[in-house]
């Protein structure tokens, strides 16, 4: 072997020895290994899950008419049910709205609620609630509704809303 190939040979081997002690010193010293268990959860505060829903069967729904006008309520059920989700008997809420729409959540459904939201183009309100301990997404339909958003248009508005986060005061479900 010539000369230049042995000294090559020599700095690609130092650099490896190099390497292989960098890793091994970063793992060792290391101190993200515990940053998840030091971020307790305060005493109370609701676990909630932020999993987006993987099908449409497994978000509960109930709508809710905030109009003045009769029937609105049934077709907004109708529609989510042609899509695929479990729908309960819709009903008319006792105030009217003045928005599109109110999608209200608890700890169970903030990552469904999102999706939700998403069919409003992210136009509804949402409303979390800590203390409610149901399965179940109520949507509050108002006068400015028009229509659910169309598949692409769900997606992209998912896209834009980002994953969802924790409200305040909670902590995420392990």
């Amino acid at each position: 072997m010539s000369f230049s190939r042995v000294r090559s040979l020599v700095v690609v081997c130092f650099l490896l020895v190099a390497a292989i002690v960098v890793v091994v010193v970063a793992v060792v010293r290391d101190t993200q290994a515990n940053a998840a268990a030091g971020q307790e959860c305060p005493a109370g505060a609701p676990r909630v899950t932020l999993d987006l829903p993987g099908d449409a069967s497994q978000v509960k729904l109930r709508v809710l008419n905030g109009t003045r006008t009769p029937g609105v309520a049934e077709q907004v059920t109708e529609e989510f049910k042609n899509r695929g989700f479990v729908m309960s008997k819709p009903a008319d809420n006792k105030g009217k709205l003045k928005d599109i729409a109110v999608v209200r959540y608890g700890p169970k459904t903030v990552g469904a609620a999102q999706w939700i939201r998403a069919y409003f183009l992210d136009e509804a309100e949402p409303q979390f609630s800590a203390t409610r301990n149901t399965d179940v997404i109520d949507i509050i339909i108002g006068p400015r509704f028009r229509q659910l958003a169309t598949y692409t248009e769900v997606n992209q508005a998912l896209a834009q809303l980002s994953v969802p986060t924790l409200p305040p005061g909670t902590c995420e479900a392990p």
